[in-house]
């Protein structure tokens, strides 16, 4: 190295290594191509960047030459090589770390025109040796720095999208007479691409929509977002499943990104007489279980997003009483279990033969499939489930008895006298309730009460048997709400009032085994009366509107 000119020398030298310690991760892949900085001096000019593609014959020379190598000396077909002949280099000394070809020293004639000298090879070589790992641990560090600002980013975006998501999802069921809703919903990740949604209508009457985006993430849940707008927007000005969707389809594809659309069933239900119509746009049919079997309601439509002018054929069924439906996502039957055979929808329809009504139909499907998947399974996609059972065996009463004081009558309903009809009992007082405004703490104490009254009343009255019915008359007055809970009274026995529940007392024998749910039910409400007349017992519930002191 010319001695007459060092500092010429050492920017010849540093610069270029600045020049790759600048570069960000994706300029410099060691796998497919080497960045060479190039210097040429005399006169200060400006690096150059140079990149050497993989499959070009100079990366593998450079990466087993054994120092630094005479750009003049290189015979090789390589279009990187004339290159960098062009922007001026005379000589190049590879950064070998661990095997790797990271990055050259390219380095432009001598200002002397004299050529490097062995003393100037073995001080570049080992120059060479000091500055590969210092600049591969620089480029790992560069690189683990973006990655964690990537993932950084993809948290803060999936925090976003879950935000998003769980905003728009129903904070809480509808809560219909003779009608029990369930609805399941599980992401594959941590945000999904599915909805459901509850609408109120005009005339007592739910709208109901089940969609699924297609994408994961912000993307999904921005259109997820979007497209429940649109619907609850075009649920207010038309009582046509068919005409929603069409104008929530124009509406979706002149903004809808590129491979995205939704599949979405609407349907709207009348409650009172279990009429339902609905609308498909690509959504997977509906199954409703009926006492002739399971079948389908039919109705056909493109996704939403892909095509203007699509048309929405509607279909209309009765939801009989007894009867379930079920409104799912593609996630429980694209399901796979370790030998990748598929759910698939023979075995959910073979599953729909069970007559199970809301929570507990969602509780037997899930773990039908964590069955079938096993242990191990990594979920693939959303699974979204709604369930709607109008209840079997409930029938209206004409009236309350002649006996009670007089009241407002609500409702007043019976339900068969086996297991598991007291949640239909606490279902259809819940919702005779729900417009008088109690607080949800006084609600949930109510149902509580009400639940615990009909379980009994099926457990000592009808011991279970369907044939005997518990008869239940909701009523309100000025200040409370009176709930009558009459049962056949098969057991003959009328219990007193509830003694406080000593768990000491009981053990030594002192307090009977029994009467924990009389003391639950009492401390539920604001008071609690029980009377006969020799066939038929009743539990008297009240429960005043708004909190009171009680004694």
């Amino acid at each position: 190295m010319d001695p007459a000119q060092p500092a010429n020398a050492v920017t010849e030298l540093t610069r270029p290594i600045r020049r790759l310690l600048r570069r960000t991760a994706h300029d410099v892949v060691p796998t497919a191509a080497v960045a060479a900085a190039v210097d040429t001096q005399p006169g200060g000019a400006a690096s150059v960047a140079l990149d050497i593609p993989e499959n070009d014959a100079l990366l593998a020379y450079l990466q087993s030459a054994p120092g630094p190598v005479e750009i003049g000396r290189i015979e090789l077909d390589s279009p990187a090589l004339r290159a960098i002949r062009e922007a001026g280099v005379a000589l190049i000394v590879p950064l070998v770390s661990q095997g790797e070809l990271i990055g050259t020293l390219n380095l432009g004639p001598r200002r002397s025109e004299q050529e490097y000298s062995s003393d100037d090879r073995r001080l570049l070589t080992n120059l060479a040796a000091h500055a590969a790992p210092a600049i591969r641990v620089a480029q790992l560090v560069h690189e683990q720095a973006r990655e964690a600002a990537t993932r950084e980013g993809l948290e803060q975006e999936m925090r976003v999208a879950t935000l998003i998501q769980q905003q728009f999802l129903p904070r809480e069921l509808p809560a219909l007479l003779h009608w029990q809703i369930a609805a399941y919903y599980g992401p594959a990740r941590a945000v999904g691409g599915d909805f459901y949604d509850f609408i109120e209508m005009s005339d007592g009457r739910i709208g109901i929509a089940v969609g699924d985006v297609t994408d994961k993430g912000v993307p999904a849940a921005l259109l997820m977002a979007r497209t429940h707008s649109i619907l609850r927007a075009e649920a207010t000005r038309s009582d046509s499943p068919g005409v929603i969707l069409a104008r929530a389809n124009e509406l979706l594809v002149p903004e809808m990104p590129a491979r995205m659309f939704v599949t979405c069933l609407f349907a709207i239900l009348e409650p009172s007489t279990g009429r339902i119509i609905l609308a498909n746009a690509g959504h997977n049919l509906p199954y409703v279980r009926t006492d002739a079997g399971v079948i389908e309601l039919r109705a056909t439509g493109m996704p939403l997003g892909l095509l203007p002018g699509t048309v929405y054929e509607e279909t209309e069924g009765v939801i009989e009483p007894g009867s379930n439906v079920l409104l799912y996502s593609d996630g429980l039957v694209e399901a796979h279990d370790p030998s990748r055979e598929m759910y698939g929808f023979p075995r959910l329809r073979e599953a729909m033969t069970v007559d199970d009504a809301g929570s507990e139909l969602l509780d037997r499907l899930l773990n039908g499939l964590r069955v079938f998947t096993g242990p191990d399974w990594e979920q693939e996609d959303d699974i979204t489930l709604v369930t709607l059972r109008r209840a079997a065996g409930v029938a209206e009463r004409a009236a309350p008895d002649e006996a009670a004081p007089a009241g407002h009558v609500l409702t007043a309903f019976s339900i068969p006298g086996e297991e598991g009809n007291e949640r239909t009992a606490m279902d259809l007082v819940a919702a005779a309730v729900g417009p008088l405004g109690l607080s949800p703490a006084r609600l949930q104490r109510l149902k509580t009460a009400v639940s615990e009254t009909a379980m009994n009343a099926i457990e000592y009255g009808s011991r279970g048997r369907a044939e005997i019915p518990v008869d239940v008359v909701v009523e309100t007055t000025d200040d409370s709400i009176v709930v009558r809970i009459s049962d056949r009274a098969l057991s003959g026995a009328v219990p007193g009032d509830p003694e406080a529940p000593d768990i000491e007392r009981k053990l030594a024998g002192e307090q009977k085994a029994r009467g924990w749910g009389l003391f639950l039910i009492k401390s539920m409400v604001d008071s609690m009366a029980v009377t006969s007349d020799g066939s038929t017992q009743t539990v008297t519930l009240t429960m005043a509107r708004e909190e009171r002191s009680r004694g």
